[in-house]
Parts: C-alpha cells; sequence; structure tokens
C-alpha cells in the first residue's frame, strides 16, 4: 500500500531519539496546517545530514506556513540521540529501524547502487562533502531511496512522491511549496 491523495495515513504510533510512543495525529495537530513526512535513509547517509542541515537552516520558511516537517529515518533512537539534543534540531525525527514504515507504505529500495544515483544526487553528494559532512553509521537498507507525503491534520494526504534516486528529495522552498497549496 502507497501513499494514496484523498486517503488517510494510518495513525501508526513512532519514537522520536528523545520520546517514544508518539502518535502520528497527535503530531499532525501540533500544528494548525499541513504535516510533511519526508522519508530519507538513516542519520550517517552524508545525503540525508545535507538534506536535514539545509531544512534545520531554512526551517523558519516552514513554520512560517504554519504546517511542519517530520522526518523519517531507519535510525535507531538511541544512533541520533548520542549525535544530537533536543534543541539542535527545531523537527522531529521519526525513528524506524527496522523500516516498517517504508514497507507499509511502499517506499522501495532502489535495484542497485548504481540505479540510485543520477547527476543531481552527484551534485548533492558533491555539496556535502564540501560542507565537510562525513558518513557514519551505516544502518537501515543502503539502497533505500526517498519518500515525500503531505498530510491534513486529520491525515488526509494531499501530496506523495516517490524518489527516483538518493538525491530525490524536495528542497526547503518545494517543502514550503507542498504545505501551501
Amino acid at each position: 500500500m502507497g501513499f494514496q491523495t484523498g486517503e488517510k495515513l494510518d495513525n501508526f504510533e513512532f519514537d522520536t531519539p528523545f520520546k517514544p510512543g508518539l502518535r502520528m495525529k497527535d503530531a499532525a495537530e501540533r500544528v494548525n496546517g499541513r504535516t510533511a513526512l519526508l522519508f530519507l535513509r538513516y542519520f550517517g547517509c552524508t545525503l540525508c545530514q545535507l538534506d536535514i542541515h539545509r531544512l534545520a537552516a531554512g526551517y523558519e520558511e516552514v513554520a512560517a506556513t504554519g504546517g511542519q516537517v517530520l522526518v523519517v529515518l531507519q535510525s535507531r533512537p538511541q544512533t541520533i540521540a548520542a549525535q544530537v539534543k533536543p534543541e539542535d534540531l527545531p523537527f522531529d525525527i521519526i525513528c524506524d529501524p527496522e523500516g516498517k514504515l517504508y514497507e507499509k507504505y511502499g517506499i522501495a529500495p532502489a535495484e542497485s547502487m548504481e540505479a540510485m544515483v543520477d547527476p543531481h544526487t552527484m551534485e548533492k553528494i558533491q555539496e556535502a562533502q564540501a560542507e565537510g559532512l562525513q558518513h557514519g553509521e551505516y544502518e537501515g537498507n543502503e539502497l533505500q531511496l526517498p519518500a515525500v507525503a503531505v498530510v491534513e491534520r486529520d491525515l488526509t494526504v494531499t501530496y506523495a512522491h516517490y524518489g527516483t534516486s538518493a538525491g530525490d528529495v524536495p528542497d526547503v522552498k518545494e517543502l514550503v511549496q507542498l504545505l501551501t497549496r
């Protein structure tokens, strides 16, 4: 089952690095606007670090929409909690170390490492290296592709996109547009 525009997500339970047993509906209702679920790979991935860093740097634009972004990673809560403090990021990270949400919503991995890299991904890898980001602990599925789903407060999906490469992730400006359309 994938994300279907017009259908509701399940009110799944999740853990963040700092709080266990949260519910998706409660998280969506924390804001007056929409919530974007941004499915990346894992915290040690340099591409994911770049996306997380850029999202944090531009998060005021996201907050100005009345919405929020929740980043989903195939990382264990303790892996992230050992590297960041609760106040370091202006958004929550949903920890899905077994990839259950990825499986539930049909977020497939690439067939090979070559299949998950395109010119845009190569540019992002170079940008991550130029910013001094270093690969950390490997977790989850190394071939995992990204995805994004935007939901209303009642968990109705208004937008869904399944990435075709590891770098196929909306930037802050695109997320702002998705949260306000």
